[in-house]
């Protein structure tokens, strides 16, 4: 299974002298019978391997578990609060740039992380150097590159992409079932008030059906690309 930490020490990183340090951020949160409560998490640092070993970025550890109250009513769900998570990486930011990098990306693995947004525009208006990553745009860029059939809205949760990451990137953690698993639920304009259980009773929102571990390297490849007009935001005169 792809290690979720990083393994470099002092020495290494000092040599490097990276300008941008890159933290993932996951959740620990149901995704149906076959995906682990970990996906979002193994997501977000299959993301930053791909990027650390492209680009001269620090890699930090994970953030494993964020804002996935929508996930609640199922077991294993865990969430901290929109403001922790708020102070988790706004803190994160003050340390890493005594350090040595002067920005920091979040690489986010869970779309429930609204705060994150708000976290990133507030920092760069009050002189701080961060940005989210990958954005929606990216999001598409890599869906479309990979050929994938679902749209981003019926690909809510478990579907195509998670399950095809995952396939690429660590076929190991993903049990049986997937095959037969769709679940299409595109009218979720309740969301923030009734949660995912109101849509769905496996926890899918998605077509997991379609998803190849070929999808997955097509998506992951796709992002690494699209990170480096990112790092030129920071690194570039």
């Amino acid at each position: 299974m792809t290690t979720l930490l990083p393994t470099a020490t002092t020495t290494e990183e000092r040599q490097r002298n990276a300008h941008v340090a890159i933290l993932p951020i996951g959740s620990f949160e149901q995704h149906g019978d076959y995906l682990p409560l970990s996906t979002d998490t193994i997501v977000a640092t299959l993301i930053a391997r791909e990027i650390v070993g492209a680009y001269p970025v620090l890699l930090l550890p994970p953030v494993t578990i964020s804002c996935s109250h929508e996930h609640s009513a199922w077991p294993g769900t865990v969430s901290i609060s929109a403001r922790t998570l708020y102070a988790i990486v706004t803190d994160v930011y003050d340390s890493v740039t005594r350090s040595g990098p002067a920005a920091l990306v979040v690489i986010n693995g869970h779309g429930g992380n609204y705060v994150l947004s708000n976290v990133v525009q507030e920092a760069n208006a009050e002189g701080r150097h961060m940005a989210l990553f990958p954005s929606r745009e990216n999001w598409n860029e890599a869906r479309v590159a990979a050929q994938l059939t679902s749209s981003m809205h019926e690909d809510m949760h478990a579907g195509e992409l998670e399950t095809s990451l995952l396939l690429h990137g660590c076929p190991e953690v993903i049990r049986a079932g997937y095959q037969s698993a769709d679940w299409i639920a595109d009218d979720r304009r309740h969301l923030l008030t009734k949660g995912v259980r109101a849509y769905t009773d496996s926890g899918v929102i998605g077509r997991p059906s379609l998803a190849t571990a070929e999808k997955g390297k097509a998506l992951l490849d796709s992002l690494t690309n699209g990170f480096g007009e990112v790092l030129n935001l920071f690194t570039k005169p």
